[in-house]
């Protein structure tokens, strides 16, 4: 999400973050190379191997949300290298379908997990019909393969989802998942500023790496990563996000709307082997749709 800074592919938060850990010059090379503002040909062939599509939206108070939608590959297609096409649409009464409108930002995350290939694209929603969606890309990189689990997804075929459920609390089965999930996906937002836009992006660890506190706090370890900061870097300009957990035994999707706190160092963080930083993260709402995504799952 580039600003003012010219040819610079990050925005303040970003490189605020990146001069703190000391790789702002390394980064704003790399950057300059690997951030495009078009999808190469292997980003455009990946998406169209994919039957699932993570989205990052932002609602009309400015809350992030993560979201995911399922179809037969090819239901995301590149037809240029500056649009990708999704020929799919969120379920009523979701804030995906809230947020869905030409102009909207949007993150988007195409995510192989047999293969641990992901690559992300964000930009502004264009063509919206009753048949699906096209995103303009602003901004198309790839990611490393760290703390992705082996699983292949395979779609089963076009199904009318449970009506999603509001979760005052995250009740036990909601706690259930966040304990056992060794994957999760966060959408940030940096909506100020010319360079506004969201984000969505892959966390992973060991099963339980989120760690639930006695106050419902949830902590989210920060690994060594690609060092562009882009989730972490949108947080400290606009400390809200929204978390997708997914059951792949049974479909179920736990959307979770937390504010967000960084923490960089001291015992919590020593406590979380191998973490570099931490997010404390507390939820102010929350969705569950029962067989939300209609996929099937194989462990690799």
């Amino acid at each position: 999400m580039p600003d003012i800074v010219s040819g610079d592919p990050f925005h303040a938060g970003e490189r605020a973050l990146q001069e703190r850990a000391g790789v702002r010059e390394r980064m704003a090379e790399l950057g300059a190379r690997a951030i495009r503002e078009h999808m190469p040909a292997q980003h455009r062939d990946f998406f169209a191997l994919l039957p699932w599509l993570v989205i990052g939206s932002i609602d009309d108070a400015g809350q992030p949300w993560a979201s995911a939608l399922a179809g037969a590959p090819g239901f995301v297609r590149s037809p240029d290298p500056s649009t990708l096409r999704v020929e799919a649409l969120p379920p009523p009464d979701t804030p995906l379908a809230a947020g869905l409108r030409p102009g909207a930002p949007l993150g988007l995350l195409g995510l192989q997990p047999h293969t641990r290939r992901r690559n992300r694209m964000n930009g502004t929603a264009v063509d919206c019909d009753p048949h699906g969606f096209s995103v303009q890309v602003q901004q198309s990189f790839g990611n490393c393969p760290q703390y992705i689990h082996m699983r292949e997804a395979f779609y089963l075929g076009p199904e009318t989802p449970a009506p999603p459920e509001a979760l005052a609390l995250l009740d036990a089965d909601a706690r259930a998942l966040v304990g056992s999930a060794d994957t999760l996906f966060i959408a940030s937002a940096y909506p100020a500023g010319p360079g506004g836009g969201v984000d969505v992006s892959h966390r992973g660890g060991a099963p339980g790496f989120v760690t639930q506190q006695p106050d419902g706090t949830l902590l989210l370890p920060d690994y060594a990563g690609n060092l562009f900061f882009n989730t972490l870097g949108n947080l400290r300009e606009w400390p809200h996000a929204g978390l997708l957990f997914i059951d792949f035994e049974s479909g179920d999707l736990l959307q979770i709307a937390v504010d967000a706190e960084l923490i960089w160092d001291g015992p919590l963080v020593s406590a979380h082997a191998g973490a570099l930083r931490l997010l404390r993260l507390t939820p102010t709402a929350a969705l569950r749709q029962r067989a939300g995504l209609a996929l099937a799952w194989q462990t690799v």
